[in-house]
């Protein structure tokens, strides 16, 4: 199984790195960085396909949030603070909240959708998107490329050593989920703080 993944990702290595970009996947710019490493990609084409695909991901998004607005009303109310938050951000920060906002796990899709809710320009998005997305795959994808050996050995200690590795690599996912989730809940505080607890509700 793991042979024909492999060799699907070399057969088919660009067409499952834009999906894999499209749908917020730090993991598939690793993996294209090892390939670029191993000889099986091209550098400048992984991230400028990588890049491609965040950004249409996000477009995706923020076209949503601008046609469909009741679908997010009712599909997304469970996120409603996520949405005010967003709507605070990109009020005090402007245009920088769309570049940085790939790296705000947990805010990935509700960022575009949010401004997607707003007057902000469409041109102005999708330009500062593509920058930030092709910004974005190469600050991942270069350092993977240079210690794709490093990864390689890395990985196969993993396998070796699976009982070790699957806690080790569960307490780092939760110490990631806590630390954003925690940035949220502050974020969130900061909201009601400005606004009113009403308006928070109001927002999302």
């Amino acid at each position: 199984m793991e042979e024909l993944f492999i060799e699907l990702l070399k057969e088919y290595g660009y067409i499952i790195l834009f999906v894999w970009s499209f749908t917020e996947g730090e993991i598939g710019l690793v993996m294209a960085g090892i390939l670029a490493h191993t000889g099986d990609m091209w550098v400048p084409m992984a991230i400028f396909v990588a890049g491609l695909g965040g950004f249409v991901g996000d477009q995706m998004y923020f076209y949503i949030g601008r046609y469909n607005k009741k679908y997010i009303f009712k599909k997304l109310y469970t996120q409603r603070r996520k949405f005010a938050i967003a709507h605070l951000l990109l009020k005090k920060y402007g245009w920088p909240l769309i570049f940085i906002q790939r790296y705000m796990y947990g805010m990935r899709t509700i960022i575009p959708m949010s401004i997607g809710l707003t007057r902000y320009s469409a041109k102005k998005f999708a330009l500062i998107n593509l920058l930030s997305a092709w910004v974005w795959a190469a600050v991942t994808i270069i350092p993977a490329y240079y210690l794709g050996e490093e990864i390689i050995a890395l990985l196969q200690q993993a396998r070796d050593y699976w009982y070790f590795a699957i806690p080790v690599g569960g307490l780092f996912a939760f110490g990631v989920w806590y630390f954003f989730h925690s940035v949220e809940k502050s974020l969130a505080r900061r909201t009601k703080e400005i606004h009113g607890p009403r308006v928070t509700a109001q927002k999302s």
